[in-house]
């Protein structure tokens, strides 16, 4: 079981395998708008769209009151769905100034409570990458919708699955002014290349995560060197997978895995980010 789970996860961060039958889920969202008791006021909105034939939950955070419209931010979740990890960090980029939505890849806000389904999960979105991309950009057209944003400037963020995903869409050619993925893989389904890639990417990884292997890393770099877009890769020494995640503990001793949040490297990183977005968003 433990060889089984990490084979999955090894997947959900950028490598093959086949998936098995995804089971719908029934829940559904309402749409609200509630105002989170921060420093500064953030509001957030639930909102629901469509793709892929199924309906996607997403969850959008963004400070009201400013007349000026902001750059606009997609955070892809974990392969364990749509959960608080991706909201707060949603939150954390309207914080920033950011008009930023949490999506939904699976479908309906489903989550995953063991690394079974996550792997199953993962794995029907990124075997189907057409559908993949129908699903980001249902996303990204109700970001754009959203009177606060200026559609002329949008990045994305992702972490693990999610990191996968954001410079998967990248590489398609999607209108993204920056990326950032955080502890990604960097196999992925499709590669950079020259002529196809406008993007400005940021990979934060962990140093010590076993699940990106040197020889990948390796063949990524040569891809982005001859793909001519400008791009920062960051191995955080001593961190694992999931650094940015405070709950990575928990999981990782649940179902014997090397997750581990690491409190540096999550810092280090988001600052990273920070910098990276100030130069390519603002």
């Amino acid at each position: 079981m433990i060889l089984f789970s990490a084979t999955l996860l090894l997947w959900s961060c950028g490598n093959s395998t086949k998936p098995e039958t995804q089971e719908k889920s029934e829940t559904t969202a309402e749409e609200k708008t509630e105002v989170t008791a921060n420093e500064q006021e953030v509001v957030t909105e639930e909102v629901s769209y469509e793709a892929d034939g199924i309906t996607m939950n997403g969850f959008i955070a963004y400070k009201p009151g400013e007349e000026k419209s902001k750059p606009g931010v997609l955070v892809v979740h974990e392969w364990w769905g749509h959960n608080e990890h991706a909201r707060n960090k949603a939150k954390a980029l309207a914080e920033l100034g950011y008009v930023a939505i949490a999506i939904d890849m699976y479908g309906e806000g489903k989550q995953a409570a063991h690394p079974d389904d996550a792997g199953k999960f993962a794995g029907m979105v990124m075997q189907n990458i057409d559908g993949a991309k129908a699903r980001f950009e249902s996303a990204l057209t109700q970001l754009k919708a959203n009177k606060n944003v200026n559609p002329e400037k949008i990045g994305a963020i992702g972490f693990c699955f999610g990191g996968s995903v954001v410079m998967t869409m990248a590489n398609m050619g999607m209108d993204l002014d920056a990326v950032a993925a955080f502890h990604s893989g960097v196999a992925l389904p499709v590669m950079p290349k020259k002529g196809k890639l406008h993007t400005p990417i940021l990979v934060c990884n962990g140093a010590e995560d076993p699940f990106v292997k040197e020889e990948q890393k390796v063949t990524f770099k040569e891809m982005m060197d001859e793909s001519g877009v400008e791009y920062k890769y960051i191995d955080y020494p001593g961190a694992v997978h999931a650094f940015t995640n405070p709950g990575a503990d928990e999981m990782g001793k649940k179902f014997n895995l090397p997750l581990a949040y690491n409190k540096e490297a999550d810092e280090q990183s988001w600052n990273e980010m920070k910098m990276f977005f100030e130069k390519f968003l603002n």
